[in-house]
């Protein structure tokens, strides 16, 4: 059995940071932090699939609040890490601006995913109608299936 490395507790106040190990650099660096936890987790599937794509290891580790002090969520690279705490400790709850402008940034994230396909694409000169077309795409789609419609257009535009 492989013995992990031992991860040091982030610096400063309680907050989700996700720290990653990879032992080509046999150190640990911060990947991710954020006050809600789901930016985080956003984050480390993000990274995870980036390493995994380039064949490297690495090992990762979700750092949360609780009880204003810190806890130690594993989190093995593609799964998503231990269940958080409460509720209360998760961030924003449901409805609440913060998810609401989180929901917003992720929706702007993959609206410019898909305008950066079309652009690898050779498609620039896009009229309102077709602004209209992506902004609908962008709300439908999930990260990984923008991403996917990217990468098609990309390659049908010659890009890589």
């Amino acid at each position: 059995m492989q013995k992990r490395p031992s991860c040091p507790r982030p610096p400063g106040a309680p907050r989700w940071v996700a720290m990653f190990h990879r032992p080509a650099q046999d150190s640990w660096t911060v990947g991710a932090e954020s006050p809600d936890r789901d930016p985080v987790l956003y984050a480390v599937g993000d990274m995870t699939q980036t390493v995994r794509a380039r064949g490297e290891e690495m090992t990762v580790v979700l750092w949360g609040p609780e009880d204003g002090g810190w806890r130690r969520y594993d989190a093995a690279p593609g799964r998503e890490p231990a269940p958080a705490p409460a509720a209360p400790a998760r961030g924003p709850a449901p409805g609440s601006a913060g998810s609401a402008k989180l929901a917003e940034r992720m929706t702007d994230r993959r609206h410019q995913v898909l305008m950066a396909g079309l652009s690898k694409a050779g498609l620039y000169d896009l009229g309102a109608e077709d602004g209209e077309a992506v902004r609908a795409m962008a709300d439908l789609l999930d990260e990984p299936t923008v991403r996917r419609v990217a990468h098609w257009l990309s390659v049908a535009g010659g890009g890589r």
